[in-house]
């Protein structure tokens, strides 16, 4: 080969090919020496819309954070205070936050009632605020219990087999057998009423730890499935066998040597739980199960909203704008993050 191409390209040119090569090669070998988190997090950090979406996220969630200092020192109401009877001047002008027709103030674009008011006449733009950490709270929070729930549901199953995988399975197809949204609205609409009492501990019905539990309990079935036919795969291989030749037990084997070849997975699945989970509360908001009034979230507000669409327009618009946007933003950066896993993807060398 390199006769050839002594033969055939010039001086300059063979020495530019064999650089190149000796380069690729490095750059490979390299490659082969980075661990599938780094390169996980190299694929991800040059996928540039999932990041971008990330950041949007990211912003989404600090701002739903600064929500007492916008009341404060901005709006100078809370989420819960009326201003029924109270006027606003905007651009010189004096209006009535809600008018004697029940007609609530639109956008001001100003510090008190930046974004209108509602029929009540509390500040829009300060609930929904309030109601984006209620929102996100929720969210997490359920995605957090499922994971819990799932990996050890996923754990136990397809490791012990046999009747303890028979229960636990035929437990996650009840759940799976029926629709997530009416599932969850069914518990929602249950539990409200009554509240919860496991053992010692009694949870009001009207507490955020209704919908939390209720729609963490619906996904498990969809994390603890596949984790489970990982599970059945991992612990046929030989590094979980020469576990148990070293005398290791079930515990030992399923935390250490099984899990942490889970955690991709986990990963993964996490910021599409957390999007699934934040849309799932605002559709038991909508309907009136999910957070309580007058306590905000995006789904009650947006279920305010629609009953006065004609008049006040940006009551359900202002709410759906910020759910859709954190929805999209996490389900598009967790695309990027299960491509930036795939084994097959492939690997761009250049930085």
């Amino acid at each position: 080969m390199e006769e050839r191409l002594d033969s055939v390209l010039p001086e300059g040119v063979e020495t530019a090919v064999r650089s190149d090569a000796l380069e690729e090669t490095a750059e490979r070998e390299h490659v082969a020496g980075v661990g599938p988190w780094r390169l996980a997090a190299r694929r991800l950090r040059r996928d540039r819309i999932a990041m971008g979406f990330g950041m949007v996220f990211l912003v989404l969630v600090v701002i739903c954070l600064a929500a007492p200092t916008w009341a404060t020192d901005v709006a100078h109401t809370g989420p819960l205070k009326n201003h029924l009877t109270d006027t606003v001047v905007v651009d010189g002008e004096r209006k009535d936050v809600v008018s004697l027709d029940g007609v609530p103030i639109g956008p001001t674009w100003q510090g008190e009632f930046f974004l209108g008011a509602d029929t009540n006449g509390r500040d829009t733009a300060v609930r929904l605020l309030y109601g984006g950490r209620n929102s996100l709270e929720i969210g997490v929070l359920a995605a957090l219990i499922t994971t819990v729930l799932a990996v050890w549901a996923g754990l136990l199953a397809g490791y012990a087999r046999g009747f303890t995988d028979a229960v636990i399975s035929r437990s996650l197809d009840v759940i799976w057998a029926y629709p997530v949204a009416l599932l969850a609205i069914a518990l929602g609409t249950a539990l409200s009423l009554q509240g919860l009492q496991i053992g010692p501990i009694e949870i009001s019905g009207e507490s955020k730890l209704i919908p939390i539990l209720i729609i963490a309990v619906v996904y498990v079935p969809y994390m603890a499935r596949p984790l489970r036919g990982q599970v059945l795969a991992l612990r046929e291989r030989d590094f979980v066998e020469a576990a148990r030749a070293q005398g290791a037990g079930p515990v030992r084997i399923m935390l250490t040597e099984i899990l942490p070849n889970l955690s991709s997975t986990i990963v993964v699945f996490f910021p599409l739980m957390v999007a699934n989970a934040i849309l799932l509360e605002a559709a038991l908001g909508f309907l009136g199960v999910g957070v309580r009034a007058p306590e905000p979230s995006w789904g009650n507000m947006i279920g305010d909203g629609v009953k006065h669409i004609l008049t006040g327009p940006h009551l359900a618009i202002v709410p759906g704008i910020m759910l859709v946007a954190t929805v999209l933003a996490l389900n598009v950066f967790g695309d990027g993050v299960r491509d930036a896993f795939d084994p097959r993807a492939r690997i761009h060398l250049e930085h």
